[in-house]
Parts: structure tokens; sequence; C-alpha cells
């Protein structure tokens, strides 16, 4: 087991004491490879508001992105400065490797875009080619149509979504430590999970038990989840508010996602409650080899869309063409809320994307057969190997479960 606790703990090069959970150089050498796209694209500076942006250059963890957080970038490998509120400004400055942190202040009239074209004045910007991370849960319409209105005229703005985004889809070997943690703890909250299920018992109590699970066993609050959906709900694929009991013939479906330091593994399992119907167990053992297959051709060098035509011959052939998904799976990685899911890529038949070594992936295979009320589903989340086959983040067996 991995002791979750630990802590690098190095200086700045201003000399500032800090609390990371990677060592300071693996962070240095992210912010080097993200100015060296910067230049190549002809970006004088890059704004951040992914959080997962923020986490992986200068270890900067914190709630704060939903309402405006902006880390700024120089190409020219300037001093790095975060543009927060008071709350996040101790954590931004023990335990993240930005230089500087500026706050904006709340007030009736607040704009805090305004207070970041200050900054970009101080720094030399006007005039200048600044990216910015459009494509993120950490700049809402709202704050996106103040940043294009304070710098409109002043800079040139360019979408640049992908620089780290891009960088993030390989991980690490340290990533990776983490990654094979947090598939630990989501075999764990599925195993508590399924030891909760009861004739009589709340739905919404395996979901206690999953949590309680992850978090006794040292892992973080997971980004999104747990998806425990019993009955006709089993057939959804979202999960869905109010507790339901859990019938003498029944069925669950389990999703969900345990995470080691926000980095996230995701596994998917169905439960058949009491006398297991025939078409159930074909239907999983369809979904099983679909999966099978799909890891099998997870090889460096092949494009991802691949996969899904993998996913929709095996479904197609066995009947399942009209319950299938459009996609059977994503990226994974260091996500925070409101989603476990680290997207773009998503697995679709057609995504031009080349699998590289160290690239995650969650696969899922999930068939809700509308016409019996039945559901299969199965899922795991892997790694790409330089060579031979995928890295499975999960011990559990590829089975319909029986209570």
């Amino acid at each position: 087991m991995m002791d979750l606790a630990r802590e690098y703990t190095g200086r700045t090069l201003s000399d500032r004491s800090v609390t990371l959970r990677f060592p300071e150089e693996e962070h240095r050498g992210r912010l080097r490879r993200t100015q060296q796209i910067m230049a190549a694209r002809g970006l004088d500076a890059l704004l951040i508001f992914a959080q997962e942006s923020h986490y992986y250059l200068t270890g900067f963890d914190t709630a704060g992105y939903v309402f405006f957080q902006a880390g700024l970038v120089m190409a020219d490998a300037g001093p790095t400065t975060l543009l927060t509120r008071t709350p996040d400004k101790r954590q931004a400055e023990v335990a993240s490797l930005y230089d500087e942190v500026r706050i904006w202040l709340n007030a009736e009239d607040a704009n805090p875009a305004l207070d970041l074209r200050a900054v970009l004045e101080e720094r030399g910007l006007k005039g200048a080619k600044v990216g910015v991370e459009f494509a993120t849960y950490g700049l809402t319409a709202a704050n996106g149509r103040l940043i294009e209105a304070a710098l409109t005229g002043f800079c040139t703005l360019e979408d640049a979504s992908d620089i780290v985004r891009g960088q993030r889809l390989v991980k690490s070997s340290l990533e990776l430590e983490l990654t094979r943690e947090a598939g630990r703890l989501a075999d764990a909250a599925v195993e508590a999970a399924i030891a909760a299920a009861a004739p009589g018992v709340f739905d919404t109590a395996l979901s206690g038990a999953a949590v309680t699970a992850m978090l006794q066993g040292g892992g973080d609050m997971p980004s999104g989840g747990p998806l425990v959906n019993s009955g006709p709900r089993a057939l959804f694929g979202r999960g869905i508010g109010g507790p339901r009991r859990i019938e003498a013939r029944d069925q669950i479906l389990v999703e969900l996602a345990a995470s080691a330091c926000r980095y996230h593994v995701v596994i998917e399992h169905t439960l058949a409650v009491g006398p297991v119907d025939p078409r159930q167990q074909d239907q999983m053992k369809v979904a099983i080899q679909a999966l099978e297959e799909v890891k099998d051709a997870a090889r460096p060098g092949v494009a991802l869309g691949t996969l899904d035509d993998i996913h929709r011959r095996v479904l197609d052939a066995a009947g399942f063409a009209e319950m299938r998904y459009a996609a059977c799976g994503y990226a994974l990685g260091c996500t925070f809320k409101p989603t476990w899911m680290d997207v773009p890529p998503m697995i679709y038949s057609g995504n031009p994307l080349i699998v590289r070594p160290g690239m995650v992936f969650f696969v899922h295979i999930m068939i809700p057969d509308v016409s019996t009320g039945l559901v299969a589903g199965v899922g795991q989340t892997f790694v790409i190997r330089e060579h031979g086959a995928v890295e499975t983040f999960s011990a559990l067996p590829l089975q319909l479960w029986t209570l």
C-alpha cells in the first residue's frame, strides 16, 4: 500500500518552502515543456484556467476555480503569477510553485478580468499574443466574456486549451504510481458496495459503503459519483437523485471512481440480486468479450477510434446495435469536480488520436436492453504500455456478480 500522506518538500527559486505531491523538478520540467510549446506556436503568454493545469504545472490544489482564478505563464520563462481570491492565498504561497500571488477582492462591481489585464500590462504584454484555456470548467461563459471584453484591443487572444491537456495525456512514472493506488481503492470500494447490498437496503447505502472504503483506505473524495443505479434505473447512463430500496429480485449497476491525490481510476460492475435471468448472463458474456478485445487491441500506434470500432462490432454481432453507446470510454488522469472524465479525448469511432505509451483510458461496455429491462455493464481502467498488453488497474474478476 502506498503512503498517500507522503509529501515532497523542496525549495523554489525564491527560497519558499513548499509541499508538493511530486518532486519540484517534475513540475519544473512540465513548465519548461509548456513554454517550449508556447514559443513554437508564437505565444508570448498562457492564461491558465483549468484547475488540472494549475495542479499539473505548479502543484496548486484548490476548489477556488469555481469563482475566477487565472494563472499566468510567460513563454520567456519569466515569473509565474496566480490571480485568485483571499481564501486560496495561503495554499498558493506554500503549496504551489507560483512565484507571485495576486488577490482580487469581492465587491458589487468587482471585475477580476480588469485585475488580470493590469497584471498583463505590468508584464509588458500589451500587443502580445496570449493563449487562453477556454475549454474548461474553470472558465465559465460569463467569465470568458469578461476576459474578452477586458483584453480586446489590448492583446491578441488564441484558444490554447490543448497545450497543457495534451501533455497530461501521457503519464509519468510517479503519476502511474498514484493511478495504481487509485485502482486498489476502486476495487475496495466496489467490494464494499457489493457487501452492503441486500434486499430492503437503500441503494444509496452502497454508495456510502463505497466512499467510506475509499476514505478509510487513504484516498480522496473522487471528483464525481459513485453511480449506483438499481432496478429499472440500472439502465440509465447517469446517476439520479433519490434512494431506492433493493428488492428481492433486482439488478444493480455500480460505476465509480477512486481518487489518489486527484488521480482517478474508474471501474464498473453489475450485480444481480436473487435468481439470475440467463439472458442477463448472456449479455454480460458479450460485454466482457468486447472489453477484452478492446484491451487486446490497445497498443501504441493505433488510432484511438479503432477501439470503439471493436466495441461496435462485437455488440452489433450479438444483436445489441440499438442498445450500445456511441462511445465506449475516455481518458483518465488528474481531475477536479464536477467530473472524473479527463476529456477530450473520448473513445469514439473515427477518433484519429494515435495511442501512445503512458496514456490511461477507461473503457466500459454498457448494454441496457430496454426490451427485457436487463442491463450488463462492465468497465476497467488501463494504461498503454511500450510493449505487450495493457496494465489494468483492477484485480476484480469480470463477471456478473450475484447475491
